[in-house]
């Protein structure tokens, strides 16, 4: 029997909540937020949660007024009586934040971990973590999603011949991996340094791609320049195509651009994050999945206190 629950949203992805409260079978949530002149707003339920079992989806992309805001919403939830809530969390912004990779730096996830569970939540739901290990920066339950269970229907129905499944950098080696193991095809790496952060100094790839239609995957897309230069550099060595399949559309600064000039053939990504006009202006390579339907099915799952399991297809 499924538990009482009311979905909401934030404003940062209200258009995905929509489309997982219709496939939930339930009407999205009544929330205002209130603007002031000084710039602080403050969001409000405009509906009782009284011992309800709440799920709000809110994405933590920049600026950081949408963490804040799913921060307030948790906690409005919280002084509101709600029996208990779930921060339904697609995109988990600050998550290369993971750990201390210079002195006198932040841990951001860590952080935001603890602000979420100061806040009040009871459970976290995400997709496509940075790094697996942010599970553990939480003292409540994470439902960590895979896109791979998109992603790799998506492939298989695409049958692409000769397909070889590749990691832009090393860091993606066990994902990649696990599409190639799964698919029962080969796999290549491309293996990249960097001088300063998000700009490539030098890369090559470890792996047979020639003749090959070479699909890179990724958790994220950020300023697409490891993607495209990984691109580049497969059809250089005599790739017949190279698309991408990338959960998160990050796609800052030329991004777009980026991904139009290069040997990319296609951007494959889910709307975890809003893809707008903006971005889409430079670039007609980008196609779009949905991950409304796989969230849709675990809130259900999780509201009758069934096992997700069959999610994870693989990492």
């Amino acid at each position: 029997m499924q538990e009482s629950a009311k979905i909401f949203s934030g404003t940062a992805t209200r258009y995905l909540a929509e489309q997982i409260a219709v496939r939930s079978g339930e009407r999205l949530g009544e929330v205002s937020v209130n603007r002031f002149s000084d710039g602080e707003f403050q969001p409000s339920f405009e509906e009782t949660v009284r011992g309800e079992l709440v799920f709000i989806v809110q994405s933590t992309f920049p600026p950081a007024e949408n963490l804040f805001e799913l921060l307030l919403m948790v906690d409005a939830a919280r002084r509101a009586s709600a029996k208990r809530i779930v921060a339904v969390i697609p995109y988990f912004g600050f998550a290369r934040q993971d750990r201390k990779d210079k002195p006198r730096v932040s841990i951001g996830a860590k952080l935001v971990a603890n602000m979420l569970t100061a806040a009040g939540v009871d459970r976290v739901m995400t997709m496509d973590l940075h790094a697996d290990q942010i599970q553990g920066f939480f003292e409540v339950p994470v439902d960590h999603l895979f896109a791979s269970s998109i992603f790799l229907p998506h492939i298989q129905d695409m049958a692409i011949p000769d397909l070889v499944m590749a990691a832009p950098d090393t860091g993606g080696t066990k994902r990649a991996n696990a599409y190639a193991k799964h698919l029962g095809v080969d796999m290549a790496i491309c293996y990249k340094q960097r001088k300063v952060a998000n700009q490539v100094d030098s890369m090559t790839v470890i792996g047979d791609v020639k003749g090959k239609n070479v699909v890179l995957v990724d958790d994220m897309v950020d300023t697409a320049g490891t993607l495209t230069k990984a691109a580049d550099m497969m059809a250089d060595l005599g790739a017949n195509s190279v698309s991408a399949m990338c959960t998160h559309a990050v796609l800052s600064g030329e991004a777009s651009k980026r991904i139009q000039d290069s040997a990319l053939s296609r951007l494959i990504v889910t709307d975890t994050i809003p893809i707008g006009d903006e971005k889409r202006r430079f670039t007609e390579k980008i196609e779009q999945l949905t991950v409304a339907g796989l969230f849709a099915d675990v809130i259900k799952r999780v509201r009758s206190h069934e096992s997700i399991s069959s999610h994870f297809i693989i990492a």
